[in-house]
């Protein structure tokens, strides 16, 4: 009960002084659209920019576009508000020269569109037709910005590619002049023939050696049959065995000819096999080095993302800045919370007063009563 009596006692208190609270909210309005109508106008003009995907990337990846490579795109703000292309803009609109940092910050607005590949450039400005003309050069200016940047990197990669083919072929090249020098200086197959006679030669001296031996095993069982002849036997056998030493000493130089023939074959047909591998791995890195830059000169220009402007704006008809009505509003809105939330601490302070004098009178009244 007492809440409602109080709550009675306060719109009453509120209701008797009505006409303060509208006074406040009427001057409120009014300064604020005195002030509004005094502010100078400001126009507001948008371009706006859409980011394409690669023209190389495959178009059902691009349906399906992550928050991860929308997060990305911000990355393209920066080329619309950078520094030095707002201060190109200012030279060419005649804006304020000092701090060009304060003027973009005050002038211009670039944003990306959340969830979208839109990129929204805002200009604002006294005039209406030069805030368009901001927009839209800024807008320009972006996508003549990206697209200098793409074909940058792609003459980069094209530049860096027909060096390392240079380099691949300058490689291949000496790698061929040094496996020509070996096929000329380091015959095998001469080498080989001589191999091979060496080791015919080898087998028939064997064969005359193993002769010998068996003419000498036949001369030494005539001789133990103790013949008239015994003094021609072994005239016969000591010519025999002076044959056979020399035979052998034949072998000997014939093996050692053909080991040293054997090192010399076996390193020659290394270093042409180690020449070949070199010149087919230096022919395959040739022809994948060519092969992309075959695709690195095709696909220029379709590897970054395209900007593409699909909205210069247009000349605004309108403010935006002051907001009449919005003002008008917040100040309508103000005076009358205001002087409300005055009261009520008065009326609270009030209470509080009244409270405490009636605690005084009663503990006076007590006193005296005792």
């Amino acid at each position: 009960m007492s809440d409602s009596i109080d709550a009675i006692r306060y719109i009453s208190y509120l209701r008797a002084r009505w006409r303060g609270i509208a006074v406040t909210a009427s001057i409120a309005v009014a300064v604020a659209l005195l002030v509004s109508l005094m502010m100078p106008r400001q126009y507001t003009a948008t371009a706006r920019v859409v980011i394409d995907p690669p023209a190389g990337m495959d178009p059902r990846s691009s349906i399906a576009v992550s928050p991860i490579y929308l997060e990305s795109l911000k990355t393209y703000e920066h080329f619309a508000a950078s520094d030095s292309l707002f201060q190109a803009a200012a030279e060419k609109f005649q804006l304020q020269r000092h701090p060009v940092e304060a003027v973009k910050r005050r002038v211009l607005k670039v944003q990306i569109v959340r969830n979208t590949r839109i990129l929204e450039i805002a200009a604002t400005l006294p005039e209406p037709a030069k805030a368009q003309a901001l927009a839209k050069y800024i807008a320009d200016a972006a996508v003549e910005m990206n697209r200098s940047n793409v074909s940058e990197g792609d003459r980069e990669l094209v530049r860096n590619l027909e060096q390392q083919q240079r380099d691949v072929r300058a490689q291949l090249e000496a790698t061929q002049a040094a496996w020509s020098r070996a096929v000329a200086n380091e015959p095998v197959e001469s080498l080989q023939a001589a191999m091979e006679q060496d080791g015919e030669l080898r087998s028939r001296v064997q064969q005359q050696a193993q002769s010998v031996e068996l003419e000498i095993a036949d001369i030494a069982e005539r001789a133990k049959q103790n013949g008239p002849d015994a003094a021609e036997l072994r005239r016969e056998d000591a010519n025999a065995r002076v044959r056979l030493a020399e035979m052998r000493k034949q072998l000997a130089d014939l093996d050692k000819r053909i080991g040293e023939r054997e090192k010399v074959l076996a390193a020659r047909q290394a270093r042409r096999e180690q020449l070949e591998a070199e010149r087919k791995a230096g022919q395959a890195a040739l022809v994948g080095v060519e092969t992309r830059l075959r695709e690195a000169r095709g696909d220029s220009g379709l590897r970054g993302e395209r900007l593409r402007v699909i909205d210069p704006g247009i000349v605004p008809e309108r403010p935006s800045s002051p907001n009449l009505p919005l003002n008008v509003m917040a100040a309508l809105l103000a005076g009358l919370v205001l002087p409300v939330l005055y009261l009520t601490l008065a009326l609270h302070y009030e209470e509080s007063r009244a409270g405490s004098r009636r605690t005084v009178f009663r503990a006076v009244a007590s006193a005296r009563d005792e």
